[in-house]
């Protein structure tokens, strides 16, 4: 019986992290020792009262972080030095809109708080988001510290998914600019 429980330990400690949600491509990802830069998949622990809303409602499943919830794996979307504006729930990166806004409800028809401001984003500080639009992400619980961030690569997935495009919205503007893609 606690063959599995060791097991998962063991590839905890080995930098095997498992994604079964669907914030990113479920699959099998391993902790690289690059340092992490724009666009890369990131792995981090949710430290705070974020931490705990997450594992208060089940956002984030029990793990090896120190507050005692599974480590997230999202999209480093924003470096320092990025200019980051929340306007009228649409989160836009250096004049660019995520593809997916600040939800006022959850899944479950619960408020969900969002401390996520318009900002330079300091040295020493990251914006992490996900391309799903459910995700419990930066939207929510802000910018987090760099040096928690490690990069990760994938090893086997069970879904692939098209992510070109990834991080630019179709027909979604910031503050009169237009997306990537060079649609209003």
């Amino acid at each position: 019986m606690l063959v599995v429980p060791a097991c998962l330990a063991a590839a905890f400690l080995m930098g095997l992290r498992v994604n079964m949600t669907p914030s990113l491509p479920r699959g099998l990802y391993i902790m690289s020792g690059d340092a992490p830069a724009r666009g890369d998949t990131v792995g981090f622990c949710l430290t705070g009262a974020f931490a705990g809303l997450g594992g208060q409602r089940s956002y984030l499943a029990p793990g090896g972080c120190a507050s005692g919830l599974r480590p997230l794996l999202k999209v480093l979307a924003g470096v320092p030095g990025d200019r980051v504006a929340v306007e009228n729930g649409t989160v836009c990166i250096n004049g660019v809109a995520w593809p997916h806004g600040i939800r006022k409800l959850d899944s479950s028809g619960r408020p969900v708080p969002s401390c996520l401001e318009s900002t330079t984003i300091p040295a020493g500080r990251a914006l992490v988001l996900s391309p799903h639009e459910g995700s419990f992400d930066g939207r929510y619980f802000g910018l987090v510290p760099f040096d928690s961030l490690q990069k990760v690569n994938p090893v086997f997935l069970l879904e692939v998914r098209n992510e070109e495009g990834q991080g630019v919205s179709e027909g979604r503007s910031c503050g009169g600019r237009t997306s990537a893609h060079g649609k209003p």
